[in-house]
């Protein structure tokens, strides 16, 4: 007999895998319709599609609160939760604040990052290992183990020859990049580390665990809060051309259709990830996640037509696979049990 909440949990598992990874690649090509609308990254408005984007995002999760409704579960065949207003107070609003800043700016890195170059920039992003390392060292006091320390070559080694472009009269190789890819896709993987760290920290105290009522709830106040931080920002920095967003805007349905896209794909994707890692072991979860990288690079290359060179397809590779070895050197290295009958 079927089970009343819908699909079995394997299918279900299964089922999010496939929408968490087709959210991401839909949310990147989305993300880059929407720059391209609005004029590309010389246009001077990505941080104003990057704050539109946590709009919709905070719509969404409110429209949640009102209806007491979730329906990302209905992506595994399965019935959506309840999801009721948390009962956090004041001083946990003000706690989470540090998650909120450093969500925004992680959001709005990877915009101009993949803004920039949604292949490069994805190229970047793989090294996110290299940045959370050295941000829980000296941030957090918490190290990663020698092991892992020892993979961060590997992956700062892939970067690097991805940024390599030959000269084909002299065949001599020169460093050539896209800077905003670079820089930006950098500051992204830095304030993604943070906002790892204060998350945890975060829902570390249960007491505030329990009145956020589970990290659907924690999700959707943080997005909140991000783009209520994002948008002075936004006037500071692009205020002089938002009426043009605005006409753009009201004119464009290219630029309507895929920013409230990008939006709507960047949430669920996020909540998708979750069910899916908190359902899954380790191996499997860095698995996932370093297959999902390659999978987007592909789909990006063969949404933008965009064709890696030689030196980016090779860099990305060692980058990749030196993400993996570290998510997995420690568990590889780890003492097997001994029997102890055959000790005995």
């Amino acid at each position: 007999m079927a089970s009343p909440k819908g699909a079995p949990d394997s299918v279900a598992l299964l089922l999010f895998f496939v929408f968490w990874y087709a959210g991401n690649m839909k949310y990147n090509e989305y993300n880059t319709a929407s720059l391209n609308a609005v004029g590309g990254k010389t246009a001077g408005l990505t941080m104003t599609v990057a704050t539109m984007q946590l709009g919709v995002c905070a719509v969404y999760a409110l429209v949640m609160w009102i209806v007491k409704i979730n329906p990302a579960k209905l992506f595994g065949l399965q019935m959506p939760t309840k999801q009721d207003l948390p009962k956090t107070t004041k001083d946990d609003i003000v706690k989470t604040l540090p998650v909120g800043f450093c969500s925004a700016a992680a959001h709005a890195c990877t915009v101009f990052a993949l803004g920039g170059d949604p292949l490069f920039g994805q190229i970047v992003k793989s090294g996110e290992p290299v940045l959370s390392a050295l941000v829980n060292t000296v941030f957090y006091g918490k190290p990663p183990s020698n092991a892992k320390v020892g993979c961060l070559p590997i992956i700062v080694g892939g970067v690097a020859f991805a940024s390599l472009k030959k000269n084909a009269e002299t065949g001599g190789y020169a460093l050539k990049f896209d800077q905003t890819a670079l820089v930006f896709g950098m500051l992204a993987n830095s304030f993604a580390a943070f906002k790892g760290s204060e998350s945890k920290k975060l829902m570390s105290d249960k007491a505030i665990a329990e009145r956020f009522g589970g990290v659907g709830n924690q999700f959707a106040t943080t997005q909140i809060l991000a783009f209520f931080m994002c948008l002075p920002v936004m006037f500071l920095t692009e205020g002089d051309k938002f009426s043009e967003f605005v006409d753009t805007f009201k004119t464009s349905s290219d630029l309507q259709f895929n920013l409230v896209m990008s939006g709507m794909a960047f949430y669920l994707y996020n909540e998708l990830a979750t069910y899916t890692l908190k359902a899954t072991g380790p191996v499997t979860a860095s698995v996932a996640n370093t297959a999902k990288r390659v999978i987007v690079m592909v789909y990006m290359a063969a949404v933008t037509g965009k064709v890696l060179t030689d030196e980016q397809k090779i860099g990305a590779g060692v980058a990749i696979c030196g993400v993996l070895l570290y998510s997995l050197i420690d568990d590889l290295l780890k003492p097997k049990a001994t029997d102890k009958s055959k000790t005995a």
